[in-house]
């Protein structure tokens, strides 16, 4: 018996009616994590969104660092607990297997708009770029940023990661493929290019203010925590390729020649 007749029965599961209302699901979760990752885009970078990293509802500091410790606690808790095998192996039980990615992407994506709606600013300047020519190249260097992780969630499988993938062989009635190690462009050169692009994205900014610099110190801290958590995830999905893996190519800054 697999996971997803834990949940539903097998008549229902492989129901046209089941398979589609899957898919539309599916396509639901990822149209909602579009909207909120072009929200981040704006949100940390102060662009055309009724609300940013330095606007909102004006508390005290300490009251202000304690909630949006709260938020991006709540976030880093959802984001890696759910990503565990362990987890995943007791929520499918509930959840049928082809839209457990399609849900994990939805709350991922909810825990982050909770994060942007109720997000207080803390507007002391760290720092103030003052030169035009080097706030213009931050600007930039912070966009290339978010395209870094565009671009590689392109290159392994954007849409696997993102549910869709999972959702469209379950509609046509095709099974997935195992799981196999690859290594392709970006990621000869660094392991997570993806988070990497997320720290340029967040630490390039003309004007730093304390809250900007909470919001960037505290995810790239949880970006390396969760670094450690998914590497050993992937050591026991592909063992020693991926430990070789490890040996060859840095984790995020690209100092090691690619062999």
């Amino acid at each position: 018996m697999t996971q997803l007749d834990h949940s539903i029965s097998p008549e229902i599961a492989g129901s046209r009616v089941f398979r589609f209302i899957a898919f539309l699901y599916g396509i639901a979760a990822y149209l909602v994590f579009f909207v909120t990752i072009l929200y981040a885009i704006g949100f940390v970078m102060g662009l055309m969104v009724p609300k940013t990293i330095d606007t909102g509802t004006d508390t005290s500091t300490t009251e202000a660092v304690i909630i949006n410790l709260l938020l991006m606690t709540l976030f880093a808790v959802q984001h890696s607990v759910m990503a565990r095998k362990r987890f995943k192996a007791w929520w499918t039980q509930f959840v049928p297997q082809p839209i457990e990615r399609s849900t994990y992407v939805l709350f991922a994506s909810l825990s982050l708009l909770l994060l942007f709606w109720q997000w207080r600013p803390l507007p002391s300047v760290i720092w103030d770029v003052a030169d035009p020519d080097i706030a213009v190249t931050l600007v930039t260097l912070s966009l290339a940023g978010w395209v870094l992780v565009f671009i590689s969630t392109f290159i392994i499988n954007h849409f696997e990661l993102f549910g869709l993938h999972q959702v469209t062989n379950h509609l046509v009635g095709k099974e997935a493929a195992p799981p196999r190690f690859k290594t392709p462009l970006l990621y000869k050169f660094v392991r997570h290019p993806i988070y990497l692009g997320f720290i340029i994205a967040f630490w390039a900014a003309p004007t730093m203010t304390a809250g900007h610099l909470l919001f960037a110190a505290v995810t790239t801290a949880y970006i390396f925590v969760g670094i450690a958590l998914e590497e050993h995830d992937l050591v026991d999905l592909f063992g020693d390729d991926y430990r070789q893996y490890k040996q060859r190519v840095s984790m995020l800054i690209p100092w090691r020649r690619p062999v």
